[in-house]
């Protein structure tokens, strides 16, 4: 067990014939306590500074394992947000190109239901001219026969008939 101050300070010599000069040693040990107290106090607060340093590495080791394990967690995080996102991203190609399929579709079927509307049309077209034709040409062979003369005589004669009577 090392000494201590007190121990130093207690410590009797036996005395000799021609021994050390008391006053001597006294005070060569006066100054062996206050240096051993020093060196002690020095031994005692850097202790006490070890156990603290070893109490905030335990600390920041502790902090570090949980940045480790964030990080981990976030990289983690940060996959699954990424697949999350090409999935959504896939489903709404999909809903796109669906979308786009009907609206194809519909315009399909629009324009060939116009485009049959449009033949309607044209016969309904052409059946009109037809007749419009025949119409024209029946006027015209109605002008150009003698029942028109007739008509006109018929009315001259109306005319001398209201003028006698």
């Amino acid at each position: 067990m090392p000494l201590t101050p007190l121990d130093i300070h207690n410590k009797e010599f036996n005395r000799g014939f021609r021994g050390y000069d008391e006053d001597e040693v006294n005070e060569f040990l006066d100054q062996v306590i206050k240096d051993y107290e020093i060196v002690l106090r020095e031994k005692k607060e850097l202790a006490e500074k070890v156990v603290d340093l070893d109490e905030r590495l335990a600390h920041f080791a502790n902090i570090e394992s949980t940045l480790n394990k964030s990080i981990l967690i976030a990289q983690e995080t940060a996959e699954e947000v990424k697949r999350n996102a090409q999935k959504e991203a896939q489903l709404i190609i999909k809903e796109a190109e669906k979308n786009a399929d009907r609206i194809i579709n519909d315009s399909l079927s629009k324009s060939r239901k116009i485009a049959l509307e449009i033949e309607e049309l044209k016969k309904q077209a052409s059946v009109y001219k037809m007749r419009f034709k025949m119409l024209i040409e029946a006027q015209l062979e109605m002008l150009g026969t003698d029942d028109w003369e007739d008509l006109s005589k018929s009315r001259e004669e109306r005319n001398e008939y209201v003028r006698e009577g």
